[in-house]
Parts: C-alpha cells; sequence; structure tokens
C-alpha cells in the first residue's frame, strides 16, 4: 500500500475484482427479471454513485433511466432514527413505473424503510432494491432486499462509494479503516 489514503485501510473487506464479479451476478439477475422492461434506477446520494455507474453499465437487457435523492435522517450522531427529511426528491414520476433502489449499503435499514414506503405512495407499478452491501448484525428493521451484493460485519467500512468524512469513497474497494484515523 503506496498512498497515505491507503496506508488509513487496515484490512481490505472486499476486492475490486470481487466486486466486480458479484456486479456480473447482479446484473445478469435484474436482467433475467426485468428483461425488456423499463425500469427506473433510484440512487441515493452520495453513496450509491460508484454501484449505480457500475451496475447500470453491466445490464444487457434491460431498459433503464437513472434518478437519484438526496436524504438526511436524524438521529444522534452515527446513529439513525429513521426521521427523514428529503435533500433532493426525484425528478421523474413514479406512476406506474417499475423502480429499482441502488444502495451501496444497509445497516440499520430504517432509512431505507421509509424511502420504500415514499416511493411506494407515489404509485409505482413495482419496487425493489438492490445493495452492494448488507450488514445483517446492525438491522433494527426488516427490510426486504431482493438483490444483495455481500452481508459484512458490523464494522465500518469505506471505499467504492462509503466514505469517512467526505474521503475515501473513491477506493476501488471496500476496507476497514485503521484506528489512528478515527481515534486521532
Amino acid at each position: 500500500m503506496g498512498s497515505a489514503r491507503e496506508q488509513d485501510i487496515k484490512h481490505i473487506l472486499l476486492t475490486e475484482q470481487q466486486i466486480s464479479d458479484k456486479l456480473d451476478e447482479l446484473a445478469a439477475q435484474i436482467d433475467a427479471d426485468y428483461a425488456d422492461r423499463d425500469v427506473l434506477l433510484v440512487g441515493v446520494l452520495k453513496g450509491a454513485v460508484m454501484v449505480m455507474a457500475d451496475l447500470s453499465r453491466k445490464l444487457k437487457h434491460t431498459r433503464t433511466s437513472m434518478d437519484w435523492m438526496a436524504v438526511s435522517s436524524y438521529g444522534s450522531g452515527t446513529k439513525s432514527s429513521g426521521v427523514v427529511r428529503i435533500l433532493k426528491d426525484l425528478d421523474a414520476d413514479l406512476t406506474g413505473r417499475h423502480v429499482l433502489i441502488v444502495e451501496d449499503i444497509i445497516d440499520s435499514g430504517l432509512t431505507l424503510s421509509w424511502l420504500i414506503s415514499n416511493l411506494r405512495s407515489r404509485g409505482v407499478a413495482s419496487i425493489e432494491v438492490a445493495a452492494m452491501l448488507r450488514k445483517p448484525d446492525a438491522a433494527k428493521v426488516e427490510v426486504d432486499v431482493k438483490y444483495i451484493g455481500f452481508d459484512i460485519p458490523n464494522e465500518f467500512v469505506v471505499g467504492y462509494g462509503l466514505d469517512y468524512a467526505e474521503q475515501y469513497r473513491s477506493l476501488p474497494y471496500v476496507g476497514t479503516l485503521a484506528p489512528h484515523v478515527y481515534e486521532g
């Protein structure tokens, strides 16, 4: 590991190749399920940017368009309360649309649960979720996620869209931070 940024990584949990292979697998499943249908991919900013870009390029038989939401959930520090405020809403009308929410990571599930309810109330034809990562041990609410990349331990991870203080998002892999980063 050469760069200062890479020296901040304690352990690589998922390599760039593992992520790419899993996205191939998820794209094949999505293509089979949505073949020849129009699907609106909904990304949640900012974390889902990498997953959305890579997944959408791997879809071969699904006609897709993209839209983005930014939401803020309130709670103490890093803990989500499930109380959500929309900072940027979708531009698209969802009436009669097949919607696939694309997420980088699901931990408590509280924000995602709120988001599914909110989008479902807009008259969608269908709504499903694709998430690159899920932390089953952090779940506070049961969320039905149709497409899951990897279940990971309940640790703080960065890379591939995930940040710590807006840093590390552009790493091509997912790793855990070295303690000196957040303790110092």
